[in-house]
């Protein structure tokens, strides 16, 4: 025994520790829920009499905590009554369930950025059934399993095959999982996930180790660079020949994630920067093209504000977006 929770514990260890560097980026409240329909049929687990099939339909809406958890609420009627609950009504029963997922895909083979074309997901929670007819209420569980096929370029919508198990917990004088009071269904289900905050329909990642990476060698960079270099420029004057030097130092200013404001440290490095300047703010890519666009352009706006507030002359600012060979999340200031 000890040896198992020992592999187990080692297993989950090293998959965490290679997504470690890999970070999602922060969704909001809304982001990330789907609505689905679905359908199927259901027999007695104890298949001692497996028709009349029960027929189950029923809708959902859930939402993606995180690209491995999440969390639904279905609601489902059942047009049959075969061991679930003996009425004659039409719909013999409806049963509102608040379940957990687990996306196993994405736990054991790490998240890759975008849905997947394929995945399966563990699925179970309780919930609470009432027959029609005769008004009576038990405590149910669903236990199954999600096999999720995502379709078109956005990965927008999903058909999903769940075989699972709905358990009648209280049919007898207590609480149990007792298969001669439970139903073994098949049911499939169309699914379309909402848009989100970052342009897309899923969790967008953000390799965080590179970006570390990144900053740390435009540090190196700025370190090794001249704090001044001195150019000298020939001024035409009518009747003589003027040579002017000019002090020009470059600066990177650096953002937290999602963030305009400036930092104490970037605050100490605007202090130092004299004569007239150019702005141009960046982001870094986790974002959607428009988000990260807006974001640089605020970044640039707040370090030309602060410098001429300063007494420097800001020639020009402007947002770049998401550079090309840089990590963003910075401001660089080119003094001319």
């Amino acid at each position: 025994m000890r040896k198992i929770i020992l592999t187990s514990v080692i297993a989950i260890t090293t998959i965490f520790t290679a997504n470690a560097q890999t970070a999602t980026v922060d969704a909001k409240l809304c982001d990330n829920m789907y609505f689905g329909i679905l359908g199927g049929a259901a027999t007695p687990l104890d298949l001692n009499s497996a028709f009349p099939l029960n027929a189950i339909g029923g809708i959902k809406i859930g939402k993606e905590l995180t690209p491995v958890f999440g969390i639904e609420v279905e609601g489902t009627a059942m047009f049959n009554g075969n061991h679930f609950t003996d009425v004659s009504t039409f719909v013999k029963a409806t049963n509102v369930g608040l379940n957990g997922t687990v996306s196993l895909t994405n736990l054991f083979s790490g998240y890759k950025g975008v849905r997947r074309s394929f995945e399966i997901k563990a699925n179970a929670g309780a919930g609470w059934l009432r027959t029609i007819e005769n008004k009576v209420s038990y405590m149910t569980a669903k236990t199954g399993f999600d096999f999720q096929f995502a379709l078109g370029k956005k990965k927008a919508h999903a058909i999903i095959l769940t075989p699972a198990v709905y358990w009648n917990l209280n049919k007898t004088n207590y609480v149990n999982f007792n298969r001669d009071h439970a139903q073994l269904a098949l049911l499939a289900s169309y699914q379309y996930f909402f848009k989100t905050s970052n342009g897309t329909h899923y969790f967008k990642t953000y390799d965080v180790g590179a970006m570390i990476d990144e900053i740390g060698r435009l540090n190196e960079e700025l370190a090794q660079k001249p704090k001044e270099v001195i150019r000298e420029v020939v001024k035409e004057v009518p009747g003589e020949t003027k040579v002017v030097t000019v002090k020009v130092s470059d600066a990177y200013i650096f953002f937290a994630q999602n963030s305009s404001v400036l930092t104490d440290d970037a605050k100490a490095t605007l202090d130092n920067i004299m004569g007239s300047v150019d702005v141009v703010g960046y982001a870094s890519p986790e974002g959607g093209k428009a988000y990260n666009q807006a974001l640089s352009e605020k970044r640039a706006a707040v370090v030309a504000d602060y410098l001429t507030k300063k007494g420097v002359t800001v020639n020009s600012w402007k947002g770049g977006g998401v550079p090309d060979k840089t990590s963003g999340r910075v401001a660089i200031v080119t003094v001319k």
